[in-house]
């Protein structure tokens, strides 16, 4: 099992041909206090590099980007009435949807985790 990052804050931990996708903890901290979640729909399709949803902080409403494409097979439901755990848990409990990709090589895309430190100071 293995994280990578996009240059848009989103993470993707892909496990066979499911990836998992959320939001950095660096941009949870750049959001606030997040209020509201806009979870795609299970069947969705989404595009490497393309929005996919909405986050809204108390601050500023801010798009979510695709960091793999595939097609949407489960959402974070917990995040309906909680979307605050985005902020306690972005890595774990916050993530937002899980997807069956389309191309794993994507996957290779990726920042690393060291790459990703470097585009956030």
């Amino acid at each position: 099992m293995s994280i990578k990052f996009s240059k848009d804050h989103e993470w993707a931990k892909l496990e066979g041909d499911t990836a998992t996708i959320g939001i950095t903890d660096y941009a949870t901290h750049q959001l606030g206090d997040i209020v509201f979640v806009e979870l795609p729909a299970i069947g969705a399709k989404l595009k490497m590099g393309e929005v996919f949803g909405t986050i809204e902080s108390v601050k500023t409403v801010s798009d979510l980007f695709a960091p793999m494409t595939g097609d949407v097979i489960a959402v974070n439901n917990d995040l309906e009435n909680n979307p605050a755990l985005v902020n306690e848990d972005a890595m774990g409990a916050g993530w937002i949807c899980k997807v069956k990709v389309a191309d794993p090589k994507e996957f290779d895309k990726l920042l690393s985790e060291a790459d990703y430190k470097k585009i956030c100071d």
